[in-house]
């Protein structure tokens, strides 16, 4: 189920699921909810589009600062994914990149691999603003563009468009301190020769020369957009991990950002309890499970002992940075927006539940219930838990139900209600805020059967597929929440999540049986 509520107006890209949770196209957006929110009120689409709107289950989306940023993130996650909506080009390239190629005289060129040795400066999404770019900085200081160096000046130097080293014109050093300078502009240290550009465009206007003042202007404007830090495509020799978190309510919401080679790959999510030392809790949990990189970004220093940790489990030194400024701080400040629109958006889910079942205290835990067979064969039970709003799937459960034949969902959610929630008696776990059972009256009076046995007074629900309609026990009819209000279409999304889990599980035991056995 999509909450398009929890979607904001800010730049960045979505990423549409279908029912296995499977990506299934990436787009990108200069506003979320705005472009996300198009294809649920368009009905005309066409026949492709139809296809995948028949098929979205699901929805995941990541902020970014800029819609650049958008567009360079969008072209990582499609070649991560590869979805099957998307147009997948195989052959394509990456977008292009100004290169000052390691020659005597280096030269300035476009290149979209990076193969050959010599630095290389971006991509660049937009090939006009590439081209501004690749112009100001090869006419500005001067620098040559032929492949091979001609054994006479050519008519770029006649023009004042190159300095000549091909006839002497310039000098081995001089030419290299050229370099040097473009180099710098390209990697966005540009202020004074923008100062210095605009004072000659001032000029330019005063003397009427308006064409080639417009003209120097675009110019500015094009060295003005390096300095837009493009923060999704930072050419690294190395792996990153970006940490944030926020804390509210004893609840910890932590966001990872994987940062592979300077470019952002994947981003994790994760709900947990606070406690003391929960950071360090995290990472050896998470780093126990997974190679750490070589650089780990957080917002707060880590113990010498704990790094040394790190770098034992990676093989090599591992380095733990807490950037105040720079590049590094601005991803981690975007991997905390992340965490604030991501979660938070979530919250408004959890206190319309809240409203609507008038529940003591925001339903922060929530297990969810299905039962799953194949003409009473293989028959299985499902608990899925959402913690904060979101899955929290490392606390899924799955049941083979063991004490009843044939077809009987009554009977089987009455089994695995119990065996869950007499498990967590007898490891003294905390319960959960809510509990979810997918069904009607009759499910929900099995499950609330098993809880008044085991003592448990925990708010129960269940949810009606055909109408979506909730029930609680000991009210016949089902509470007046339409289907289309944010808190029933977050039980539906819980309750969808569910069906999934054990359908996944359901498959899994119908392939083990048709395996043969060995004699």
């Amino acid at each position: 189920m999509i909450d398009l509520e929890a979607l904001p107006h800010l730049p960045g890209c979505y990423l549409f699921k279908n029912e296995e949770g499977t990506v299934i196209y990436v787009g990108k957006a200069k506003d979320l909810k705005k472009r996300v929110s198009s294809y649920f009120q368009k009905r005309d689409h066409d026949p492709k589009t139809t296809s995948l709107m028949e098929a979205v289950r699901g929805l995941d989306f990541i902020v970014t600062n800029t819609e650049v940023e958008a567009f360079l993130l969008e072209n990582t996650l499609i070649k991560k994914h590869w979805p099957r909506y998307n147009i997948l080009l195989k052959d394509s390239k990456r977008y292009a990149c100004i290169h000052l190629t390691e020659e005597k005289f280096p030269r300035i060129r476009l290149a979209r691999k990076r193969v050959d040795s010599g630095n290389f400066f971006g991509p660049f999404v937009s090939a006009k603003e590439r081209d501004y770019i690749f112009e100001v900085v090869r006419k500005t200081f001067q620098l040559r563009t032929c492949k091979q160096m001609p054994k006479r000046a050519c008519l770029r130097y006649h023009i004042a468009a190159c300095s000549g080293p091909c006839i002497g014109a310039i000098s081995m050093e001089d030419y290299a301190e050229k370099v040097k300078k473009a180099a710098s502009v390209l990697k966005g240290n540009i202020k004074e020769l923008i100062e210095s550009m605009e004072t000659e465009m001032k000029e330019l206007a005063s003397r009427q020369q308006f064409e080639q003042a417009i003209s120097l202007r675009d110019e500015i404007t094009a060295l003005e957009y390096l300095q837009e830090k493009q923060n999704m495509e930072r050419q690294k020799k190395h792996n990153e991990d970006i940490l944030n978190y926020i804390v509210r309510d004893d609840t910890v919401y932590l966001m990872l950002f994987k940062v592979y080679k300077g470019t952002l790959e994947d981003k994790q999510d994760y709900v947990f309890a606070f406690g003391e030392n929960f950071l360090e809790e995290f990472l050896v949990q998470y780093y126990s499970e997974n190679e750490p990189p070589e650089e780990l970004i957080l917002p707060e220093s880590l113990e010498e002992s704990f790094v040394d940790f790190l770098s034992h489990v990676k093989g090599t030194k591992v380095k733990v940075t807490v950037p105040k400024q720079g590049e590094k701080k601005e991803l981690l400040d975007l991997a905390l927006k992340n965490v604030e629109i991501g979660f938070f958006g979530d919250r408004k889910k959890l206190e319309a539940l809240q409203s609507k079942l008038s529940l003591p205290k925001l339903p922060n835990v929530i297990e969810c219930f299905d039962i799953s067979h194949l003409s009473g064969t293989a028959t299985v039970g499902s608990m899925v838990q959402f913690r904060g709003g979101r899955p929290d799937k490392h606390n899924y459960r799955r049941f083979k139900i063991e004490s009843v034949e044939g077809i009987d969902d009554f009977a089987s959610i009455a089994e695995v209600v119990h065996r869950r929630y007499s498990r967590l008696l007898e490891d003294k776990h905390d319960l959960p805020d809510l509990i979810i059972i997918d069904g009607g009256k009759g499910q929900l009076s099995s499950a609330f059967q098993e809880l008044r046995k085991l003592k448990i007074r925990v708010p129960l629900i269940s949810i009606a597929k055909r109408e979506e309609e909730i029930y609680v026990p000991g009210i016949k009819s089902p509470l007046p929440i339409k289907k289309d209000e944010k808190a029933s279409l977050f039980v539906q999304e819980i309750r969808d999540e569910a069906h999934r889990f054990a359908i996944t599980y359901n498959r899994l035991l119908r392939q083990k049986s048709m395996i043969p056995k060995n004699d």
